[in-house]
């Protein structure tokens, strides 16, 4: 059955931030939990391995990755206990073979993954994710110190301690906390783990890559202690000859998942002003780099860097010594902790808001010779209402309130879900001139918002087309 709503009439236009926001003692209590001691602790602990680089040693007890990735999978159990073993501990790993670049070898590279299974949609799963290993100066180098406390032990300490805190709730969907290792070889444990979840036929919701959240102030001197910087990608890396040709007719370029996904973001920190606030940064990484968010991208699924809001080149990639006086080396003593503590609450804020709310809507639109815009999308397991949300197609957010519409009428913003298996929706907006898209939601937990556009589903390409 095919319930039609037709919004032609006069309605009151409802501000979306009361349906956007989770209440804030939730969210507070949370991240209230963090807790800098811990992380600390930690940092500490991760450093003392000596070296975490891909290429050192597999079987010392106590230095290199190897012992670094078992005291991690350790760690991981051991929160786990603390929640009657809620938490599904592996080593997703493989051999890599030589690449004649970072890998002279053939190279176990494993990655620690702890899986918290949802109660209601298991299959649909958030994942946040952080590089375990390190480097010094050479790339090949898999002996002498590299500490990696910005770069990215940061990371690492934060998604450990999210586990601890977010694996004492239940969520509808599934979170992955995962540290991954080959990072600075390529990339090549986010490949390992991407291929995994794409064979275990999981629905990704969101990707949160967490490299570098651990230092405020950059090698210029330039300070931020209020912000990190949240990496998306414009043009899917999935595309396709196809799906190209149709964003040339019907527009999007700047609509893609991952791009909703850090306006999303934005949103959450804007709800907590007090707390760590987000620098949209509109390109897939950093000039010329690149991170772990990429292998996920490369398949389709809606991913994101979030990082220091300014970088400080002298304590990253570096061998430890000192020169003209200045102190090289990715150290302990170089991490601000306090921001690193606010990067954290931040992380475990979106984690309990996106592993709360459902799977965004697959949404298209038809508005093509005609005064108004049809969406259409299908009913999302779990949501209990729709939120509409539009722009104009040269604005870089989503509104806050609906427009008027063509004729002066004022749009709903909220459609409530009916039990019919899809909706279809007439909004009073000139399809030329607006972009158009709807977040599900199921209490006071809402989904980032899709567009409705070529695209821009939070599916990959192949994937949604198999749908049409």
């Amino acid at each position: 059955m095919i319930k039609k709503l037709a919004i032609l009439a006069s309605l009151v236009a409802t501000p979306l931030a009361a349906d956007d926001h989770v209440p804030a003692a939730t969210d507070d209590s949370l991240a209230a939990q963090v807790s800098e001691e811990r992380l600390r602790a930690d940092m500490d602990k991760i450093v003392s391995f000596g070296t975490r680089h891909t290429l050192s040693s597999q079987t010392d007890p106590k230095r290199g990755i190897g012992a670094a990735v078992n005291w991690a999978l350790d760690e991981f159990r051991r929160i786990g206990t603390g929640c009657d073993d809620c938490l599904e501990v592996q080593s997703v790993e493989r051999v890599i073979e030589s690449d004649g670049r970072r890998i002279p070898q053939p190279t176990l590279v494993r990655n620690a993954v702890a899986i918290q299974r949802g109660t209601e949609r298991p299959n649909e799963v958030i994942i946040v994710q952080g590089h375990y290993d390190s480097r010094v100066t050479d790339p090949l180098n898999g002996t002498d110190d590299a500490p990696g406390a910005n770069d990215d032990g940061s990371g690492s300490v934060m998604i450990l301690e999210a586990s601890r805190i977010l694996s004492k709730q239940q969520y509808p969907s599934t979170i992955i906390y995962a540290l991954l290792t080959g990072e600075e070889q390529g990339l090549y444990g986010a490949r390992i783990l991407a291929d995994w979840v794409e064979e275990q036929g999981m629905t990704v919701k969101a990707v949160l890559n967490n490299d570098m959240i651990g230092n405020s102030c950059g090698s210029d001197g330039v300070c931020d202690a209020k912000h990190v910087r949240v990496f998306s990608e414009g043009p899917r890396a999935d595309s396709t000859e196809q799906l190209r040709a149709r964003q040339r007719r019907f527009g999007g370029e700047n609509d893609m998942p991952g791009r909703n996904l850090a306006r999303w973001l934005g949103d959450l920190a804007q709800a907590n002003p007090d707390g760590m606030q987000v620098r949209q940064i509109w390109r897939t990484d950093r000039m010329g780099r690149g991170g772990d968010q990429i292998p996920f991208l490369d398949k389709g699924y809606p991913a994101i860097r979030i990082a220091v809001s300014v970088e400080d080149y002298e304590h990253q990639h570096q061998d430890l010594r000192t020169e003209n006086g200045i102190k090289y080396g990715d150290t302990v003593d170089e991490i601000d902790f306090d921001y690193l503590t606010r990067s954290s609450q931040f992380n475990v804020r979106a984690l309990h808001r996106l592993a709360k709310a459902p799977m965004p809507p697959v949404v298209t639109a038809d508005a093509a010779v005609r005064v108004d815009t049809a969406l259409e999308w299908d009913a999302v397991p779990g949501a209990d209402r729709y939120v509409i949300k539009a722009r104009r197609t040269d604005e870089s957010y989503w509104r806050g309130v609906l427009p008027n519409g063509t004729k002066g009428e004022d749009i709903r913003s909220a459609i409530p879900a009916t039990g019919a298996s899809k909706i279809e929706l007439a909004v009073p907006l000139r399809g030329d001139d607006w972009l158009l898209g709807v977040a599900a939601c199921t209490g006071s937990y809402c989904s980032p918002v899709s567009s409705a556009v070529p695209g821009g589903a939070f599916a990959p390409v192949a994937k949604a087309a198999d749908n049409d």
